[in-house]
């Protein structure tokens, strides 16, 4: 069974969308935020960077921190979503870490200087809106043929 330790945040609906996809039984445990639940030990115990999402996989006795890892490890252990051949394999890690390293970062800190930053730092939206904007070009040119 996989326990799923999530929130309801962007990054914390990645690994439940690829449960869902997957067709995988799982369970919620709910991490309140806004109480720092996330730095409490026993959440630390399972992501020791104190982030979520996070999940034990009591089948294989594993916890798995990081979205990115956790759906790796989820589609390897469902054998879908992810090719076995190494270049189909290399290719859609690719497109994970493109969206671990760019998408979701450059977005969730356009989304903080814009809505949530006390002041609004200008310079600073600018950058990540410009860059998020740079990147979904990068896959409009990638997949969508003019």
């Amino acid at each position: 069974m996989i326990h799923l330790y999530t929130a309801s945040t962007p990054n914390g609906h990645k690994v439940s969308c690829t449960l869902e996809a997957l067709e995988m039984p799982y369970e919620v445990h709910s991490v309140n935020l806004a109480e720092d639940e996330q730095k409490k030990p026993d959440f630390l115990k399972i992501s020791p960077n104190g982030r979520i999402p996070a999940i034990i996989d009591t089948d294989n006795d594993l916890s798995i921190f990081e979205s990115g890892a956790i759906m790796l490890y989820l589609a390897d252990k469902a054998g879908k979503l992810i090719p076995d051949d190494v270049v189909g394999r290399a290719k859609v890690t690719e497109w994970l870490m493109f969206q671990m390293g760019g998408i979701g970062p450059m977005m969730g800190q356009a989304n903080v200087f814009f809505r949530y930053f006390p002041e609004k730092l200008q310079p600073a939206i600018d950058r990540y809106q410009n860059e998020s904007r740079r990147l979904f070009e990068v896959l409009r040119y990638s997949f969508i043929k003019e």
